[in-house]
């Protein structure tokens, strides 16, 4: 089989039958990968997600606003959708992760419904050895699509995964270039035509709309959460995650950090839920531009959230909501009062967890 007709089926194996998932040296630039299994999101997923993250958007909350609006229901919340997607890329691509480094180019660009299923394949589109030859650096773009083929999210991660041989050759270096942003001309083909006069303020707890924000605001969320391990491994089991860092004391006791790592996608999904005081009418996820988790996070961390907003934009052809282009960082076991980042050296403050730059949509 040429790399291009390759299904992600490991060569280490078990049994014969068992998978042990690739490892870097399994990795060819070119290489697609074909992920199970098709998962139908139910309302049943969506209870689950508002119980785990209590986010309190009114587009996602309510059939009756949604559809007051212009949609035909609640749309899914983006980021369950985007953790579904992810959740089937980890026995490919990141079983024998050491950590999830980074994303780009991350576009929600359908919505997704209750009863839609979802399936998932990604393109290695770069490799790189580390310098301890022990691991590598894996670069994927994933396609997310629902039953009728439609393409609803697609994005790069890029993760460091373990070789299976520290000997085994490493081909020549290939870093994708990626861009910086994402334009605002490819925002907002998730929302459909909204009825602005039908928006209800009062009901979608803020008055505040696209145009009362500017660049270089700040947003403390004030508000905080405190992690339980069977949260965290709830919601992980929730997206159909394998990865074995969340799971498996056993093995995990053995590591650097002698327990559990806290899926990064907690983090960003929590983040995302207590930015609605005061970013409650930034109903969509529209793009991921980049992001970074900068820190482990474990069971019994309490995580707080603050907001930057970077940029102000207009959406070409869109007089109904419009784009702002926000920092959010999450920060656990200390207030975001001082809005914790960076120190004078300008590495990260102590207790940043997660650097994400995203898109969001109000309506205008």
């Amino acid at each position: 089989m040429t790399s291009s007709q390759t299904t992600g089926q490991t060569t280490g194996q078990t049994t014969g039958k068992a998978r042990l998932g690739n490892f870097f040296e399994d990795m060819a630039v070119g290489q697609v990968l074909q992920h199970a299994t098709p998962r139908t999101i139910g309302a049943g997923d969506v209870a689950l997600y508002m119980g785990l993250y209590g986010p309190r958007f009114a587009v996602q909350s309510s059939d009756a606003f949604a559809r007051a609006i212009g949609y035909p229901r609640a749309p899914v919340d983006d980021l369950l959708a985007f953790h579904t997607v992810f959740g089937k890329t980890v026995p490919d691509v990141s079983l024998n992760a050491i950590a999830n480094l980074g994303y780009a180019e991350c576009r929600f660009l359908q919505p997704v419904y209750p009863g839609d299923t979802l399936v998932a394949t990604s393109e290695v589109i770069g490799l790189r050895e580390n310098a301890n030859r022990a691991s590598g650096v894996v670069y994927v773009r994933t396609t997310g699509r629902n039953q009728n083929g439609e393409t609803v999210l697609e994005y790069v991660r890029w993760v460091m995964v373990r070789k299976r041989d520290p000997l085994a050759a490493a081909p020549a270096p290939v870093v994708p270039k990626l861009a910086e942003r994402v334009e605002p001309a490819d925002l907002g083909s998730a929302v459909p035509k909204l009825d602005g006069a039908a928006y209800n303020l009062a009901q979608a707890g803020s008055p505040h709309r696209w145009g009362d924000y500017a660049a270089g605001e700040k947003i403390d969320h004030v508000d905080a959460m405190t992690l339980e391990e069977a949260e965290h491994q709830i919601a992980t089991r929730l997206y159909q995650n394998t990865a074995k860092v969340h799971f498996n004391l056993h093995e995990q006791a053995q590591g650097q950090f002698k327990r559990r790592l806290i899926y990064g996608g907690v983090v960003i999904s929590l983040a995302r839920a207590l930015s609605f005081n005061g970013l409650a009418n930034a109903f969509h996820v529209a793009a991921i531009n980049g992001g970074r988790h900068v820190a482990p996070c474990f069971a019994g961390d309490t995580v707080y959230a603050w907001s930057e907003v970077l940029e102000a934009a207009e959406i070409p052809g869109r007089t109904d909501i419009g784009a702002l282009r926000t920092r959010l960082v999450a920060v656990k076991n200390r207030s975001c009062a001082d809005f914790p980042l960076r120190n004078g050296k300008g590495d990260y403050d102590e207790g940043v967890l997660l650097d994400l730059d995203c898109w969001l949509v109000l309506p205008r």
